[in-house]
């Protein structure tokens, strides 16, 4: 879907390091709402973990709760309303259990409150927690169930299938506010001017359109400080991905033509393009000038191969967002194709968590409205399974979208052909993530072989530090689990000490092993705490720490958990190799003697692959630290750099984050900066953290 945006533009990101050379390629652009280094998401990491599925209990439920929570549901029964709303189930501790919405709430509630109806064992667990009922009235059907998805969303009740989408969607971005557009990646809020084209299903994609695009277009993606001080074309120019408006290569009408044709290409008019493109390509030939018809060529191959990469592109399906869903093994997967223009622009699998008992109908259909809860849906929404309410839902999403939206199961035709391919691609996504469980699962059963730990551990937490020469200080902690990385419950840590000795590691390592598990502490018992889980049974108590270090980080981790009262968590270091060398590492843990596995070994890799992950995030979150403090700071810092010079090198490159990315040379041509100068400026900016 494309729209445009005329707001005020967005503040840049940070973009990639320069190679130094004037022809090099130029930095790319990213809008201030892009990918975060401090959360450390991966760009290519858009499959969900396998989530925790609740089993179906063997026991029958104590008639006890069953009574206490049929009471407090018939109390509730009696004072809610007979039109539309929320409700909410609460259990002693008030945590949310379960969220639902129904067009008669006191009707629904009283459906849950016979004492002797027959009810699936989920939701007779659910009664039997059940303390307390919450209802919120609202004016239409329409309008409860999106307040159902945003709760369901907010609160991750535990009844309740669990859309788990912590990543907005990129889109492509052609500037509206520079006399030469640019071509970006763009996340977030799209409040810069332009006209955005999305949403793609990954970054990827978008990075791979975007390059075909520079070769069909030649249109720039450099930042505009980048732009502003060119003398002569960049690298892009030399490889024929950019037009070179920076230095007049091109004069303004035909800059402004290549925009329209890239325009109407991602607007779905990509054989109109291709048509002019041809015409123009004959036309060159038939006047012998077989250079210009040459680049024509390269231009249609191009836009061919975007189209090829795409896969499956629909012939009368102009825009729609394609869902199926498959299940298998207690575990659901549904697959998600994007179409746009009439192009595929990706495909994207969740595994939302949902009980056993649920049915793909059940779970396709909660998925859906919480999919939608921050997303624009387009005009179209085809199902693999017709759920319940599928005209509630289809009003809902048109009253978000502001035009009407049509949702339907398609049983014949092209249409059902997109979701037979997407429930294809669902069902092998779910096969992949089962097969790499499994391989997880013997990982961690090797683990307590080795280490001799008494079960696999469900919850692994490592811990890194980084700083230079003490500054820009902290701590992070990233976790893993059965299904791989969590990324959503890692944690950053600012050194906040005051008097801490530059570059003292186990000072740092202490405050953040203090910060976190004094939250888990119980004040009441000295001993261990005891475990919480937390929305989707994932434990906060983890299993096993792990830390970059030997024995004497070992010992002073071992006397931080002791003057905690912590005895039940154990722990490991990892002392690189000689030299440095992965796959020489020697562990160690308390009481034992050193191990030393073989390079090859299984296990030793996967803990090499723990702590390389602990290591990548801490040092994301230091420069993204750094850098905010360079940029408050800004070029007073830098020993022997005054006014005169700073001047000079704002003059020169135009901005802080474009004097960042050059080089040594780059510096030194600067009027007053000397070679020593240019040294010691590069090095401030490049300076390795610890």
């Amino acid at each position: 879907m494309a729209h445009d945006s005329t707001e005020d533009p967005a503040t840049s990101g940070p973009g990639k390091p320069r190679l130094g050379v004037e022809a090099d390629v130029p930095p790319q652009d990213a809008s201030a709402g892009d990918i975060d280094p401090a959360t450390a998401i991966a760009e290519d990491d858009d499959e969900a973990r396998l989530p925790d599925v609740p089993e179906e209990p063997t026991e029958a439920i104590a008639a006890g709760p069953l009574a206490v929570g049929h009471a407090a549901i018939e109390n509730a029964v009696r004072l809610a309303p007979t039109s539309p709303g929320v409700y909410r189930m609460l259990n002693a501790a008030s945590d949310v259990l379960y969220v639902g919405k129904a067009k008669n709430v006191r009707k629904r509630l009283s459906s849950y409150a016979r004492v002797n109806a027959p009810q699936p064992a989920r939701i007779l667990r659910m009664i039997a927690a059940t303390v307390t009922v919450e209802i919120i009235s609202t004016a239409t059907e329409t309008e409860a169930l999106l307040l159902e998805a945003n709760l369901i969303k907010q609160l991750r009740p535990r009844f309740n299938v669990q859309l788990r989408d912590d990543k907005s969607f990129p889109y492509i971005l052609i500037t509206g506010d520079h006399w030469a557009p640019q071509i970006l990646k763009h996340r977030g809020a799209q409040s810069r001017p332009g006209r955005y084209f999305g949403p793609f299903a990954s970054a990827g994609a978008v990075n791979r359109t975007i390059t075909a695009l520079q070769r069909a277009f030649l249109v720039r993606s450099c930042t505009d400080a980048f732009f502003e001080s060119r003398t002569r074309p960049c690298l892009l120019y030399q490889i024929r991905r950019c037009a070179g408006p920076c230095t007049g290569e091109i004069d303004f009408p035909g800059y402004t033509e290549l925009v329209r044709e890239a325009t109407e290409f991602l607007s779905g008019r990509s054989r109109s393009v291709k048509r002019e493109l041809a015409s123009e390509m004959e036309k060159a030939s038939a006047e012998l000038a077989f250079e210009t018809a040459a680049v024509y060529r390269d231009r249609l191959a191009a836009l061919s191969a975007i189209q090829s990469q795409q896969g499956i592109n629909p012939r009368t399906v102009e825009e729609a967002d394609v869902f199926a869903i498959h299940q298998e093994g207690g575990y659901s997967c549904v697959e998600v194709f994007f179409f746009r223009t009439g192009q595929n622009w990706g495909n994207r699998a969740y595994f939302p968590r949902a009980e056993k008992s649920f049915t793909p109908e059940e779970v396709l259909a909660s998925f859906l409205a919480q999919f939608y809860d921050d997303k624009p849906p387009p005009k179209l929404v085809l199902l693999s399974h017709k759920i319940e309410e599928i005209e509630l839902l289809a009003d809902a999403l048109s009253v978000k979208a502001g035009f009407k939206v049509e949702v339907s199961t398609p049983q014949r035709g092209e249409k059902k052909e997109l979701v037979t391919h997407a429930l294809t691609n669902a069902r092998e996504a779910l096969g992949r993530k089962l097969a790499d469980t499994a391989t997880q699962g013997r990982l961690l059963q090797g683990m307590v072989t080795t280490l001799g730990l008494p079960h696999p551990p469900k919850r692994i937490e490592v811990y890194d530090n980084s700083h230079i020469q003490g500054t820009n200080a902290v701590g992070a902690m990233i976790v893993a689990g059965p299904d791989g990385f969590i990324k959503n419950q890692y944690r950053k840590f600012n050194i906040r000490s005051e008097g801490l000795t530059p570059g003292d590691d186990y000072a740092m390592m202490r405050e953040v092993l203090q910060r976190r598990f004094k939250r888990l502490v119980t004040p009441a018992d000295g001993d261990a705490a005891k475990a919480k889980a937390d929305d989707d049974s994932f434990p906060q108590w983890p299993d096993l720490v792990i830390i970059d270090g030997g024995r004497g980080q070992l010992n002073a981790v071992r006397e931080i958990f002791e003057s905690l009262g912590l005895t039940q968590v154990s722990l490991l270091a990892v002392a690189k190799g000689p030299d440095r060398d992965a796959g020489r590492e020697t562990l160690f843990m308390p009481d034992r003697e050193a191990i030393k596995l073989e390079p090859r070994d299984p296990v030793l890799y996967f803990i090499q692959r723990l702590r390389d992950e602990a290591h990548r995030f801490v040092i994301g979150s230091h420069r993204k630290l750094r850098k905010k403090d360079i940029r408050e700071a800004g070029l007073q810092e830098i020993p022997g750099i005054g006014p005169s010079r700073k001047r000079a090198l704002l003059h020169h490159f135009g901005t802080l984050k474009e004097i960042e990315r050059a080089s040594i040379a780059d510096l030194g041509k600067v009027p007053g900066v000397s070679a020593e100068s240019a040294r010691k400026i590069f090095e401030f900016f490049h300076a390795q953290p610890g």
